[in-house]
């Protein structure tokens, strides 16, 4: 049961992480991609292993889900603007660059992963370890099916932002000191409902990341004039 729970889980949750990694690879040239999604993918797996074994610290942190979140939204906006200036960075540089911002944003995103798994395997290692492992092929096999479809949609690229601000919003909410200084000013417990605050955080995200792509192409034209 708890083998079958963790597999649900990394079906259910490694979606957002192989957007991620697929939006940060999509600026690589196509020789570089395969490297850049399966180093990214190694060291978040990494990583995770390491937030598996602090998960209960970390949650004792004050603010850190809230950090997180918005930093999480600093990296969807960030992955939606369409940059014309790749041609002057070196192949390498970019590989390095997409990895940094894969294991980053991963590490944020993978908090609500680990801490389920964490729950399902009931403080066994093992099984928590297992569930890491898991999510390698799916989060590998899901970037490059989706790094396929941006190809050829780059208008899905607003819906892996809006996925990111989503997350986003939802970890900013959870935070318990946020959450209970917006309730003790009076803020209407309707307007701290979970579904809601996700909604505005992930239109923010999406408006941001529009406005920035429209004055980068007004400045691209007038440059080519």
């Amino acid at each position: 049961m708890a083998v079958g729970s963790i597999i649900l889980i990394d079906l259910i949750l490694s979606g957002d992480n192989a957007i991620l990694i697929a939006m940060a690879c999509r600026n690589l040239p196509p020789e570089l991609r395969t490297k850049g999604i399966v180093w990214g993918t190694a060291g978040a797996i990494g990583l995770r292993m390491i937030l598996g074994a602090l998960i209960i610290y970390l949650l004792q942190v004050p603010l850190l889900q809230a950090a997180g979140a918005l930093l999480l939204m600093w990296i969807a906006v960030k992955l939606l603007i369409q940059e014309n200036d790749h041609g002057d960075v070196a192949g390498p540089d970019r590989l390095w660059q997409a990895i940094q911002t894969i294991i980053i944003a991963d590490a944020v995103m993978s908090l609500d992963n680990v801490l389920a798994v964490a729950g399902v395997s009931q403080g066994k290692p093992g099984l928590l370890w297992f569930g890491l492992l898991v999510s390698i092929p799916l989060v590998v096999y899901g970037s490059r099916l989706f790094l396929t479809l941006i190809d050829r949609f780059p208008l899905i690229l607003y819906g892996g932002s809006g996925i990111l601000g989503w997350s986003a919003g939802k970890m900013l909410i959870h935070d318990p000191i946020i959450f209970a200084f917006l309730k003790n000013i009076g803020v209407s417990p309707l307007l701290l409902e979970e579904t809601l605050v996700a909604a505005v955080v992930t239109v923010l995200v999406l408006a941001i990341g529009w406005h920035l792509n429209e004055r980068q192409k007004k400045k691209t034209v007038l440059e080519k004039n």
